[in-house]
């Protein structure tokens, strides 16, 4: 499934550039074996088409993730008035032997250029997975003049 142009403009309404260039980290939601939810924060990289994510080949949502591709990722503010974007999709997990770019560069937007690197550095060498997800759908509420359905009805 891709985007639809809908998908696209809201990607590139302000809100959505200001929360996909920020360093909050997102909040990957997915489906567990035994069907019910889970959700972790993680960095992120916004290349203008998908969000990356990199993460240990250990970690316990690769797995999961190959399973039930089906995702979904809020990115949001922490101050009033809120700011958040909502993206589903579906995530394509490839499994790296090294650190992956949007990894590195991820930690430099979040750490700064020299702490990012150092933080590389010390995993570099071990496998990672790339977890990239194309966004299908698409909302953001900014409080201002997007409320969520239930105030704005």
């Amino acid at each position: 499934m891709t985007a639809n142009a809908d998908t696209q403009a809201l990607l590139e309404d302000p809100v959505a550039v200001e929360l996909l260039a920020s360093t909050v980290p997102a909040r990957l939601a997915y489906t567990w074996f035994d069907g019910t939810p889970r959700v972790v924060p993680i960095w992120f990289h916004w290349d203008g088409v998908a969000l990356t994510l990199g993460c240990p080949i250990k970690a316990p949502k690769i797995s999961a993730l190959e399973a039930n591709p089906t995702v979904a990722i809020t990115i949001d503010s922490a101050t009033f008035p809120y700011h958040a974007l909502f993206l589903r999709g579906s995530a394509e997990v490839t499994r790296m032997d090294d650190v992956i770019d949007e990894y590195a560069s991820s930690a430099q937007r979040y750490f700064g250029a020299e702490q990012g690197r150092a933080w590389v550095d010390s995993v570099r060498g071990k496998p990672m997975a790339r977890i990239r997800i194309v966004p299908t759908w698409v909302n953001i509420l900014d409080f201002e003049t997007r409320f969520p359905s239930a105030l704005s009805a």
